[in-house]
């Protein structure tokens, strides 16, 4: 990963074979950043996104494998009990032109991915709501 600062926004750019979820958690850890937003495009041959049923409490996951186009990243970065937490979407275009996307948890670069983060400066804490089973940003 290389990274560079350009006022309140770092710039990333990941290589082959890194992985875009313990990517964005490393950068945090090594920059400090406590809260900002995140968007991004890039090329990925694998992929593990979920979808969330709040009736049932769930995700449900499912893996894409083959070249595809990072069309959409998307999403935040906040702490949560003190550590580093990603929240990010994806959407992703096969080689048919199909899109496929939703929570992001894990995706391995096969070209690159251009990722910006715009650092709030501040920290953003989130708390677990039971009630819907999720952890949402302290407003």
């Amino acid at each position: 990963m290389f990274c560079k600062k350009m006022k309140d926004t770092y710039v990333l750019r990941l290589e082959i074979g890194e992985e875009i979820v313990e990517s964005l958690k490393s950068f945090l850890r090594q920059t400090g950043v406590r809260s900002g937003y995140v968007t991004g495009i890039g090329a990925c041959d694998y992929a593990r996104v979920g979808v969330y049923k709040v009736a049932e409490k769930r995700y449900y996951e499912k893996e894409f494998r083959g070249e595809m186009e990072i069309t959409s990243l998307i999403g935040n970065v906040s702490t949560m009990n003190g550590e580093e937490y990603v929240h990010v979407h994806i959407n992703m275009a096969d080689d048919t032109g199909a899109v496929h996307g939703g929570h992001l948890n894990e995706a391995r670069i096969s070209a690159t991915a251009e990722i910006f983060i715009h650092d709030t400066e501040e920290e953003l804490e989130r708390f677990r709501e039971e009630s819907i089973g999720i952890n949402l940003l302290r407003i």
